[in-house]
């Protein structure tokens, strides 16, 4: 067995392998940056060693710097996690002839399976089902245009290095196709150091379904079902789930026997996914394969009750596998929401900074069976880097079935506090209660279509604000009771605190009786009938559980001034609870306005500007590109929003900005 494992990675995927490390009693080794000094993965391995500067290309993927600290340490194996040098063959080759075991597959399927064009080519050869599409290296935007035209649009645009959604456009004609061209090889280059391009059909209607391959030495593979990864957004998955709602066992069987077929063409030994479209009628292609631990493992994991990175380390150091294909057996259903650094409110740009709060979930097995699992690689008071990816934690969820799963990831993403940086729980909680998700119908355009103008929080219906109001009177009637406590008795008298209530949030307003007991009671919504509401809340606490008319609610809970701000389930309502004379005389108070930002662009996240396309004086017309601004790897591309005349431009190229930092301003 392995005696010292070095990771060389970081964030969560770095303690997950720790983790699994420390159970088997082998000791780890730590790389980090700048940046990561102080991260979690560095605090919980058994040493740490300084690879130099912040920016990846000149730390986490030099492999060089990885072998000195493998040097350092005496460590005789290393674990790639997933992206940085996991797929690199250059890198594995390195390890092998430092006589240090790659806890990955061999080299030969790195350089067949990790570049696209190679693999297409590869799966075609071995009778897997592939997509059409130009194989070749394209030369310029010229050429992508007219291979496009000829594959006949849309076209999907991909780095053949590419993964993790970078590097990936899909373009529906001549123009998309040209700047796409231009992006993709930007963010190849940028992310992966290779900005070779291929093209293929984009399939309509497609779901994303993988399937996780597992290979000894010996000539063993066997596949471990599939994973549904059809939520995605620009390309990157969101929400994945095992198995899929949509393939029956003929269709898991013939895709699993391809995905072995495959990897033993190519002497596959490690963990590895063989990623497929799918379309309606369950009619399948090949997409990719990574050869690496996927993102996604915890809900294979889950289903199957196999450890995936246990199985890879000891499939390193020689075992053999022990287990066969009729073992494998699906157990249930497994959910898991990605929580990521990204403002949904913002239409899901990066967001960096301090988390002033974090407080997961509790972990474990609930007292109705269902399981929680929150992998992440960050703490409260930790930073979120613009170097880096910006997703904090995999939040998972296990249940006997799907629907039951769904309510145990709705319930955790609730009980889940986040504060000090913008993200995407919220948004995550939205997809959970939203009917088509629920019903498995899903695309990989699922939140294109359902979303269409971004996310904007989901407006309660009339149930739901119900209960809210209730929540916010709890909450009032809880800050009265202190007020009370604190100020006592002024001479004989005692202040009384009203039972009539007026609630107001957005456009809605509901007038409440509350008939309090100490830890609730009764609330009656005009003539309706009473609703019982108990709640274990203390002034000074960010989260609660309230039961309302018996449906237990975990809420987070600010005081925004005289508001209630109250987050439940994608809903964000900041709550005024007052006395009757007072909600008549706060009708007659003058609305606020916002500034007028309509003539400036703004910078819509914390980056760098790395082209300005525009100069000061030219009309620009809708949806023309104005700037890039490039933050955690990706390329952002800001378009006009209408018609105009650029009067100043702010900023240069190369320009670093805050969030709402201005950029450039309109006549």
């Amino acid at each position: 067995m392995l005696s010292k494992i070095l990771i060389a990675n970081r964030g969560e995927i770095a303690c997950r392998v720790i983790r699994t490390a420390k159970k088997m009693g082998i000791a780890t080794v730590a790389v980090y940056s700048d940046a990561d000094a102080d991260a979690l993965h560095v605090t919980l391995a058994d040493e740490a060693v300084h690879i130099g500067p912040a920016p990846s290309s000149q730390s986490y993927i030099v492999i060089e710097k990885i072998l000195d600290a493998i040097r350092k340490t005496g460590a005789d194996a290393v674990h790639p996690g997933y992206g940085f040098l996991s797929e690199n063959a250059a890198f594995a080759q390195a390890l092998e002839k430092e006589g240090i075991a790659f806890i990955g597959p061999p080299v030969g399927a790195i350089e067949a399976m990790g570049d696209k064009i190679t693999s297409k080519k590869l799966a075609a050869e071995a009778g897997v089902s592939t997509v059409p599409g130009h194989m070749g290296l394209i030369a310029d935007a010229d050429e992508a245009v007219k291979i496009a035209g000829e594959i006949g649009y849309p076209v999907m645009i991909k780095a053949s290095a590419g993964g993790g959604g970078k590097g990936m456009r899909i373009a529906w004609n001549d123009a998309e196709a040209r700047e796409g061209f231009q992006s993709s090889k930007n963010e190849a280059k940028n992310s992966f150091g290779d900005d070779r391009i291929f093209i293929e059909k984009f399939v309509t209607q497609p779901r994303h379904i993988e399937i996780q391959v597992l290979g000894d030495s010996y000539g063993t593979v066997l596949y471990l079902g599939e994973r549904e990864c059809s939520i995605q957004r620009r390309n990157q998955k969101v929400i994945e789930e095992a198995p899929s709602p949509f393939l029956d066992e003929k269709t898991r069987r013939a895709m699993g026997e391809q995905a072995v077929a495959l990897s033993k063409a190519v002497g596959y030994h490690s963990a590895g996914t063989v990623e497929f479209i799918v379309d309606g009628t369950k009619n399948f292609y090949f997409l990719e394969m990574n050869t690496r631990l996927q993102v996604e493992h915890p809900v294979t994991e889950l289903i199957t009750g196999i450890d995936l990175v246990e199985q890879m380390i000891r499939v390193a150091a020689g075992e053999r596998l022990s287990f066969g294909q009729e073992d494998i057996r699906l157990n249930g259903w497994a959910i898991e929401s990605r929580l990521y650094a990204e403002d949904p409110y913002r239409n899901f740009l990066p967001s960096i900074g301090r988390l002033t709060r974090y407080r997961p979930p509790v972990e474990g097995t609930g007292a109705d069976g269902t399981i929680v699992r929150n992998d992440t690689g960050v703490f409260e008071g930790g930073e979120i880097s613009m170097y880096y990816d910006p997703m904090v934690a995999k939040l998972c969820t296990w249940a006997p079935d799907r629907l039951a799963a769904i309510d145990a990831m709705s319930r955790a993403l609730d009980d889940f506090e986040v504060e000090g940086i913008g993200h995407n729980l919220p948004f995550l909680s939205a997809v959970m209660q939203h009917d088509r998700f629920r019903a498995g119908r899903l695309t990989t355009a699922f939140i294109a279509e359902e979303f269409p103008d971004g996310f904007q929080g989901v407006e309660p219906d009339m149930a739901s604000a119900i209960k809210l109001a209730s929540v916010a009177v709890l909450v009032h009637q809880a800050l009265q009771n202190r007020a009370v406590q604190i100020s006592g008795t002024i001479g004989n008298h005692r202040r009384v605190i009203g039972k009539d209530w007026v609630v107001s949030f957005g456009d809605r307003t509901f007038a409440a009786t509350l008939d309090a007991s100490a830890d609730g009671g009764y609330i009656r919504f005009g003539d309706a009938e009473p609703i019982t509401v108990a709640s274990d809340w203390t002034p000074g606490r960010s989260h609660a559980t309230f039961n309302i008319d018996g449906t237990a609610m975990g809420v987070k809970i600010d005081l925004v001034g005289t508001a209630i701000r109250l987050r439940w389930r994608g809903m964000d309502v900041k709550a005024h609870v007052r006395s009757p004379r007072v909600a008549e005389l706060a009708r007659l108070m003058p609305v606020k306005l916002p500034p007028d930002t309509s003539k400036m662009l703004l910078c819509p996240m914390p980056g760098v500007i790395t082209m300005v396309t525009v100069e000061a004086g030219e009309t620009v017309e809708a949806g023309q590109a104005l700037a890039t601004v490039e933050a955690m790897k990706m390329e952002n591309i800001l378009r006009a929003e209408r018609r105009g005349v650029v009067k100043r431009i702010a900023v240069l190229a190369g320009s670093s900005l805050a969030v709402d930092e201005l950029i450039m301003e309109f006549e």
